[in-house]
């Protein structure tokens, strides 16, 4: 995969998590209180290190679930593994990585697992 692209999605992960961070901080008067006069950097790495029932509870599920992908996005991207489907082992379209860069699976096989999740 492209270096340039590897880093536009690196960006794109970075900026993604980093709302979601904010949103955290927004919605948490405890957390924001505990994290002002910190870095930009260090915020997103206590919330990363530090997840607790608190920003758990704020984040909600549905947030936190996209926190972990895309983590895990960014460890493959560090890996040398990004852009392959966790399924089939083929490359994920970068238009599919474009919307999603989280994407674990590409779309034959995310709809094949949907579909039997049904």
């Amino acid at each position: 995969m492209e270096q340039e692209f590897l880093e536009r999605m690196s960006k794109s992960l970075n900026e993604l998590k980093q709302d979601i961070i904010s949103k955290l901080i927004i919605s948490n008067a405890d957390f924001k209180e505990s994290m002002e006069g910190m870095d930009p950097k260090d915020v997103v790495d206590a919330a990363s290190d530090d997840i607790d029932r608190k920003m758990i509870e704020a984040i909600g599920s549905q947030e936190l679930k996209r926190l972990k992908l895309i983590d895990s996005a960014l460890s493959r991207i560090q890996q040398g593994k990004y852009g392959l489907c966790m399924k089939c082992g083929k490359r994920i379209p970068q238009e599919r990585l474009e919307v999603m860069p989280y994407a674990l699976m590409c779309v034959e096989c995310k709809t094949a697992e949907e579909r039997r999740n049904r």
